[in-house]
């Protein structure tokens, strides 16, 4: 079966090169929808909107979007620590109706203490996943139109009702992440999709067991999918040459820097994306063609599948086998990477994008093949040394 594939939208910005670049492209709302706009055409089934300090706000900018789309999903961060379900629930009905039944939401207990600070939350790693409880336990039930009383440890709520109900019932689905015991607990019990970041296949395999064993003891199953990076070119040597361009910037002192930071994060996702490389260039090829490269200095999902299309299509296949049904992808620049992957990988993975591959050489009036199949008119002189068509 085809994987439902879905792109990233840059809301920190979008960059030929990580690190210092001199290609830097600011998030502005006409690059976010042209983005959007550009995964849609091509036919992904969904477009993941990033939280965070640095990000454009998730749920404005889908909004956004929902005018600039027309049947792609967009899967918006839904931020179970620092704001309320009532208020939530309210928020993510109004944006499905808006986007015609597309929201999807990505549940985020957050992962940064010093962001979550910021935001005037000081709860620990696990205090976290059992509110992110608590709210799922109060969110699901005012979305599918309850009206709720609820006192926990962390959600107080007294009549909580939402009144004007969203496409998609019984609510928008839910995706997480997650490497941790308390997330894997949490999806089990709550998530409709759990997607891991990229790690080799046989550690995806045992957090992709544990979720499913976690759900079977709620009586339910779970979708699921990983989150990667792509670097995909025609040959296998264009690609790694290409990887290497991307870090080709980096200092020895970026990478320390970015590394302490993310070694003070509490999350155990980040710390397993570390572990992958040790900050060390000579170390990245963690698999076969699984490059852990944009993670010396990007945090959240730091591998990338590098290599021609056939390859990435069979490295894509590795993680189906295992029960992925979803992959979440993305590339730089994200404009120009959604179409090369689409162009190049979809058609080995069953999906079809929508261009005019195998129709055209040039796509104009005078190609040879697109009049043999009917495609372009056929262009010819007039007597009076101007043009004429005929159908």
């Amino acid at each position: 079966m085809s994987p439902d594939i879905f792109w990233f939208l840059p809301t920190s910005g979008d960059t030929r090169y990580l690190g210092k670049s001199d290609f830097g492209r600011p998030p502005t709302p006409a690059y976010m929808r042209q983005v959007a706009a550009t995964a849609d055409d091509l036919g992904y089934d969904g477009l993941l909107l990033p939280t965070g300090s640095s990000c454009l706000d998730a749920w404005i900018t889908a909004a956004t979007l929902a005018d600039a789309t027309r049947r792609i999903k967009l899967l918006v961060a839904l931020r179970t620590s620092v704001t309320g379900p009532t208020l939530a629930a309210r928020q993510a009905a109004t944006l499905d109706r808006a986007l015609g039944g597309r929201l999807l939401l990505n549940v985020v207990p957050g992962g940064d203490a010093t962001e979550l600070g910021a935001d005037g939350v000081f709860l620990d790693h696990d205090a976290r996943y059992a509110a992110a409880d608590e709210f799922l336990t109060v969110w699901r039930r005012i979305v599918a139109g309850e009206t709720v009383d609820f006192r926990g440890d962390y959600v107080d709520v007294r009549q909580a009702r939402n009144f004007h109900p969203p496409v998609q019932r019984p609510y928008p689905p839910l995706y997480m992440g997650g490497s941790s015991p308390a997330a894997h607990g949490l999806a089990g019990k709550h998530i409709d999709a759990y997607l891991s970041w990229g790690e080799p296949p046989a550690a995806v395999a045992e957090k992709f067991a544990d979720v499913r064993r976690r759900a079977a003891e709620h009586g339910r199953t779970v979708r699921l999918g990983v989150r990667l990076h792509v670097i995909v070119r025609e040959t296998e040597a264009e690609a790694w040459a290409d990887a290497d361009r991307l870090i080709s910037r980096l200092t020895d002192a970026d990478i320390a820097r970015a590394q302490a930071q993310y070694a003070r994060m509490d999350s155990v996702g980040q710390q397993r994306m570390a572990q992958l490389h040790g900050g060390r260039r000579d170390k990245l090829e963690i698999s076969p063609n699984l490059w852990a490269g944009v993670g010396l200095v990007r945090g959240g999902a730091g591998t990338a599948l590098v290599g021609d299309p056939e390859t990435v299509a069979a490295r894509l296949r590795e993680y189906q086998a295992l029960g992925a049904d979803t992959f979440v992808l993305s590339g730089y620049p994200h404009l120009e990477e959604s179409i090369r992957f689409a162009e190049l990988v979809f058609p080995l993975l069953g999906k079809t994008p929508v261009t005019e591959r195998d129709l055209t050489v040039t796509g104009g009036a005078f190609d040879a093949r697109a009049q043999q199949q009917g495609i372009a008119p056929v262009v010819g002189p007039t007597v009076a040394g101007q043009t004429e068509t005929r159908a």
